[in-house]
């Protein structure tokens, strides 16, 4: 993998740990990461990504540090905001950083190999507002940060080398103007807005959830019941159990996977309900997200599938097929302790195809 993916990935957890939110309330961020590896005094290698969000904008070659646009609209940009010029400046600044990072650990008794990392960028929040920040971090811990507000570095843990640092910079007065003025000015109100305009299709882009019920039986008193959704975007999304209408609550028996990223920028995750087989119980997995507006994607445990219909319980979807409110696209797949075996010849014979192979969205036990 390469290094700016491998970025990517480490600090998604970080940077973006909601499942659910609504999307009009949720801050926007840019950020630059920086990780620079000393394997000795003599050696330094650098990578670097661009994010809005989390889509990839640019990557720093690290054989000769030029920039990689990964989007023409990226370049669009950079060419207003005069990126190229920053960007030789840029070089200026990393050469400096890394001069001074060999400077401190001669200075203490810190030791080669080591990693140092760099954050930077700008939050802009719902009621217009914005906030730059740089933080850095040492061996994978937060050692300093830029208070914005205050031109002022400050440690961020007690150690010798956290102490030595933040007393070193907080002594260019000058520098930490122009800190102040880049984080507050040209990347909150002129870099980050720019960005924003051209690359809106990509940055605004919604992508549907897809949904498969299936079970698993790891033991003869125990099924579980997986909800496997995938293919969405944005990342929030909520998945839940409904059991008789109302939602499962946390509990043990209830477990859901990490929101994980898939190839094509788009996300996938998993919720697992463990219940006792033919327990009388019927099982609902809702799934909302910003793609599908006000409605809400319901799949019954051994029932029908559909998409983008909001309903409260199998007997509403029930009703709103027989009325043709659903799409005739869906597929009847294996029915079983949800409906009455009349329902299921209903279904059937309103279906247009009945479930062989895949789907875009299945029930019924998973396809091996």
């Amino acid at each position: 993998m390469q290094p700016h993916l491998l970025l990517i990935f480490l600090f998604l957890p970080i940077l973006l740990p909601g499942m659910w939110a609504d999307p009009e309330a949720e801050p926007q961020i840019i950020q630059y990461l920086l990780t620079s590896h000393f394997a000795n005094i003599s050696s330094a290698e650098v990578s670097s990504v661009a994010l809005i969000g989390d889509i990839p904008i640019l990557t720093l070659d690290s054989a000769n540090w030029s920039i990689h646009f990964y989007w023409p609209w990226v370049s669009q940009a950079a060419a207003e905001s005069d990126v190229e010029k920053l960007m030789s400046q840029y070089k200026i600044g990393l050469r400096n950083i890394i001069r001074f990072v060999h400077d401190i650990v001669q200075q203490t008794e810190e030791h080669y190999p080591l990693v140092v990392q760099f954050r930077t960028g700008c939050v802009l929040y719902p009621n217009t507002t914005s906030q730059g920040f740089l933080n850095v971090g040492w061996r994978g811990k937060d050692l300093i940060a830029f208070e914005v507000d205050k031109q002022h570095w400050e440690a961020r843990q007690p150690s010798q080398v956290a102490e030595l640092v933040s007393k070193s910079l907080n002594k260019n007065k000058s520098v930490r103007v122009l800190l102040k003025h880049l984080l507050s000015i040209w990347v909150c109100q002129s870099n980050f807005p720019t960005l924003k305009r051209y690359g809106r299709a990509i940055l605004e882009r919604q992508e549907l959830p897809v949904a498969t019920v299936f079970t698993r039986s790891p033991r003869l008193d125990q099924l579980l019941l997986v909800c496997h959704v995938t293919g969405f975007y944005p990342r929030p999304i909520s998945v839940a159990w409904l059991r008789d209408g109302q939602e499962v609550p946390p509990d043990p028996v209830l477990n859901s996977s990490p929101i994980l990223p898939n190839a094509d920028l788009t996300y996938q995750l998993r919720s697992v309900l463990a219940v006792a087989p033919r327990d009388g119980h019927s099982y609902v997995c809702r799934v909302r997200h910003q793609s599908l507006g006000t409605h809400s994607l319901l799949i019954p445990w051994g029932s029908i599938v559909w998409n983008g219909r909001e309903m409260e319980n199998s007997s509403s979807a029930i009703e709103a097929w027989d009325q043709g409110l659903l799409p005739l696209e869906v597929t009847v797949c294996h029915l079983e302790v949800a409906f009455p075996l009349p329902i299921f010849f209903l279904l059937l014979a309103r279906a247009t195809a009945v479930c062989e192979g895949k789907s875009s969205i299945s029930t019924g036990s998973e396809q091996n």
